[in-house]
C-alpha cells in the first residue's frame, strides 16, 4: 500500500513566493498542463496565486493522449472560462497558435493601451505549471531558439527567467511547482506515471504494479500487443509484471523474473508512448470553478 506522499523541495517554496511577487508584473497567465492527466497535473494553489489575471490553459502532450478525451477536456476548461490551446511542444504541433491566442485573450487591454497612445506596448505573460509538463520546451518553440533550459527531468528550471520572444511579447518562465502533500494518492500515482515526480521518491516496482493494474482495467489490449500478456481474472499488478518479464526473458538466477528490470522497462515505454496513447482522467460532470474542486474529481 502506497503511503501518503510528501514532495515539496525547497526551490518549489521559493517558486511560490516568486509567483506571488511577480504576478503584478504580467498581463496574463498561461498554465501548461498535461493532456493525459489534466486535473492531476494542475497545482490547486495556482488559481489563488494568479487570481484576477486572464488565463490561458495549454493542454500539452496531446500527441500522447487520447484525442477524443482531449476534446472533452478542452471543452471543459472553456466552460470554466479559460482560453484553451492543444499542443505537442516537443514536435511543435499547435504552438504557433500561442501569440494569436494571447492577443485575442488580451484584446480589450491592448485596445486600452492603444487608446492611451501606448501602441506596441510589451505584453507580458507568466508561464506556470508543475514539473515535466513541457514549459521550457514550449517557450523554446515560441522563441524559435533554446532560451529556457529544457530537460526531461522534473524541476530543472530553478529560477524565474524572462524570455523575449519577439513581436512585443515577453514570457516569464517559472520553475515547476507541486504542493506539500497529495491528499488524493491516485493523483500522486498519475503524476508518477508520467514522470512529474522523480522515480527516486517512489518504489519503481510498486509504481509499475499500480500501472499494470490500471492498464489491465482500462487498456488490456495494449498489454497483449506490447508484451503478449493476456489479463486473466484475479491477476494482480505484480502477477502481470512477472508475466511480462517472463515474456521478455528478464530472468535471473533460479529462473526468477527480474521484476525491477521489467518495472523500469514498463515505465520507460509508457512514458515514451510505446504502449499507445492514454488519458488517465475524464472531466468532472459538473462545471464549477476549478479552485473549488478537490483532486479526487475527474479520476477514472
Amino acid at each position: 500500500m502506497m503511503q501518503d506522499l510528501h514532495y515539496f523541495p525547497g526551490h518549489m517554496k521559493k517558486t511560490q513566493r516568486a509567483i506571488e511577487e511577480s504576478i503584478k508584473k504580467v498581463d496574463a497567465v498561461c498554465e501548461i498542463i498535461d493532456a493525459r492527466i489534466p486535473l492531476s497535473s494542475r497545482n490547486p494553489d495556482i488559481d489563488t496565486l494568479t487570481a484576477g489575471k486572464p488565463r490561458l490553459v495549454v493542454l500539452n502532450h496531446v500527441d500522447q493522449a487520447d484525442s477524443a478525451k482531449t476534446k472533452l477536456w478542452a471543452a471543459y476548461f472553456r466552460r470554466c472560462g479559460y482560453a484553451v490551446m492543444e499542443t505537442a511542444a516537443k514536435s511543435g504541433t499547435g504552438v504557433k497558435e500561442f501569440v494569436p491566442c494571447v492577443r485575442n485573450l488580451l484584446a480589450e487591454k491592448i485596445q486600452r493601451y492603444a487608446e492611451k497612445g501606448q501602441v506596441g506596448r510589451t505584453i507580458r505573460v507568466m508561464i506556470v505549471g508543475i514539473p515535466n509538463v513541457g514549459k521550457s520546451t514550449f517557450i523554446n518553440r515560441i522563441a524559435g531558439k533554446t532560451r529556457a533550459k529544457a530537460e526531461n527531468r522534473p524541476g530543472v528550471t530553478r529560477s524565474n527567467q524572462w524570455v523575449n520572444v519577439g513581436g512585443g511579447l515577453e514570457l516569464l518562465d517559472t520553475p515547476g511547482i507541486l504542493w506539500p502533500k497529495f491528499e488524493d494518492q491516485q493523483a500522486a500515482l498519475r503524476l508518477a506515471f508520467i514522470g512529474a515526480i522523480r522515480d527516486e521518491v517512489m518504489d519503481i516496482e510498486e509504481l509499475a504494479c499500480y500501472l499494470m493494474e490500471f492498464l489491465a482495467k482500462h487498456y488490456p489490449q495494449c498489454l497483449m500487443e506490447r508484451y503478449k500478456v493476456a489479463v486473466e481474472e484475479g491477476d494482480s499488478g505484480y502477477d502481470l509484471l512477472i508475466k511480462a518479464g517472463r515474456k521478455r526473458g528478464f530472468l535471473i538466477s533460479g529462473g526468477e523474473v527480474d521484476t525491477e528490470r521489467m518495472a523500469k522497462i514498463l515505465m520507460d515505454e509508457f512514458r515514451d508512448s510505446k504502449l499507445g496513447r492514454f488519458t488517465l482522467e475524464v472531466p468532472p460532470v459538473e462545471t464549477e470553478p476549478l479552485a473549488e474542486r478537490g483532486q479526487n474529481d475527474g479520476a477514472e
